[in-house]
């Protein structure tokens, strides 16, 4: 594929984003790190991980229909929470969580959609990128990754411009709340990602759209 066809399908990726009517939906942001998408009866959370290749295949699979679709109708919100795994997603989270909470379906939805080009750069990363990421203040590291890994063309493409990203880099507070609540998740027993609850109730050997899709129809 030559550089123009992808630089074509990346621009016609966002185009569709924008009209998306994921981009309208109803986003609140009762506490930092968490997403409720929606205003249904029934609850939905959704436990993700931005380095997690199953992620990123669910919303592939399923993630604009679930929010699109079914947190459209008055049956279903969808509460989204970070269970983060390691510094790049942490970084990721972060940048997801920018600004506005009505961002954060497109800003979820891209970095998700981006997950192998931005992983792949980093999992490359020389001794002295990998040096950067690990020395100096947890700002600068974040800093350093997001600069590796392209999350500043990324965002720019979002709309945000670099200060708003370092700004947001910055944000220690949030850094520790998502570390803190991801601790709290596993106490609550989720072991991976993704994973789901309904109502609140773990569902067991639920990981992928197909299976989610048959339980929640069976919900609604």
């Amino acid at each position: 594929m030559s550089a123009i066809t992808r630089l074509a399908g990346a621009i016609a990726l966002v185009i569709a984003m924008i009209a998306s009517p994921v981009m309208a939906q109803s986003v609140a942001n009762p506490e930092p790190g968490v997403h409720v998408i929606g205003k249904g009866a029934t609850k939905l959370t959704e436990y993700v991980s931005y380095t997690c290749p199953h992620c990123a295949h669910f919303e592939q699979e399923g993630g604009e229909v679930l929010r699109s679709v079914y947190a459209s109708t008055d049956k279903l919100k969808i509460e989204v929470r970070h269970l983060v795994r390691d510094p790049f997603d942490l970084t990721a989270a972060m940048l997801t969580n920018c600004g506005s909470p009505t961002k954060f379906n497109r800003n979820h939805s891209f970095f998700m959609r981006e997950q192998r080009t931005w992983l792949g750069k980093l999992v490359k990363a020389t001794q002295a990128q990998q040096n950067r990421y690990n020395s100096g203040t947890y700002v600068s590291r974040r800093r350093a990754i997001a600069q590796d890994a392209g999350f500043y063309d990324m965002m720019r493409t979002l709309g945000y411009q670099r200060a708003e990203v370092d700004k947001c880099l910055a944000n220690d507070a949030l850094a520790t709340t998502l570390a803190e609540k991801t601790k709290g998740y596993s106490e609550l027993g989720v072991r991976g990602t993704p994973s789901f609850a309904i109502d609140d109730v773990l569902l067991a050997g639920t990981s992928d759209w197909q299976s989610l899709k048959f339980q929640l129809d069976l919900k609604l």
